[in-house]
């Protein structure tokens, strides 16, 4: 069976880990990735590093399919501009399910999101495009997730949940059901959220204790 080829819009660790569960999954494969002008030429993992992201429109024809594979930990910006950018160009942006996450067949997951191995999106549940629900994450039951956010490893979002766009949260933090968390908010590792919080608030990481 012919698998549809796709595209990679970054090339450094997230990307890795995006071969690896694209590879895994089995539906696509790999056309090649853009990177920075001193990645050119390149290859990662096997797969060439063919262009900068201004060149991304050239490989339409070969790959229609595109997903942004630049991580989200310092600003949403990056991956925001990808997106976009692919949407003007024409690319269709699939959802890639690792085949150890799982998504529930009662739950919604937007395209260009990709879920990592041993993430969980449980039944009710529904989550933008362009989102990372990276490994070991949980999304339980009627929680939603807006366009653009960042769920890190082992981060715990509990049931009914609201998380606005463009937000991330961190490793091993967990949110109280029932929240509600605004747009842009960035919440640091090992939190736990307690009350709402207000847009684009920030809390930063716990600090460890000798």
């Amino acid at each position: 069976m012919d698998r549809k080829k796709v595209l990679l819009i970054g090339a450094g660790g997230h990307a890795r880990a995006c071969i690896d569960i694209i590879e895994q999954e089995g539906r696509f494969s790999v056309y090649g990735l853009t990177g920075l002008p001193s990645e050119v030429g390149q290859k990662l993992l096997g797969y060439p590093v063919l262009g900068t992201d201004v060149d991304m429109s050239r490989y339409l024809m070969e790959a229609p399919y595109a997903l942004v594979a630049v991580g989200q930990i310092k600003s949403v910006e990056p991956r925001k501009r990808l997106f976009r950018a692919l949407v003007e160009a024409g690319f269709e942006m699939p959802t890639i399910v690792s085949p150890r996450g799982y998504v529930s067949p009662h739950a919604e997951v937007g395209y260009g999101t990709i879920v990592m191995h041993g993430a969980v999106v449980n039944a009710g549940a529904k989550v933008g495009a362009n989102c990372i629900l990276n490994s070991q994450s949980l999304v339980e039951h009627d929680v939603v997730i807006g366009d653009h956010c960042h769920i890190a490893t082992g981060a715990s979002i509990n049931s009914g949940v609201r998380v606005g766009a463009e937000t991330f949260i961190g490793s091993n933090s967990s949110i109280r059901q029932g929240l509600r968390i605004g747009p842009g908010c960035l919440i640091g590792m090992g939190q736990r959220i307690l009350s709402d919080c207000a847009d684009g608030i920030h809390i930063p990481g716990r600090v460890g204790t000798k």
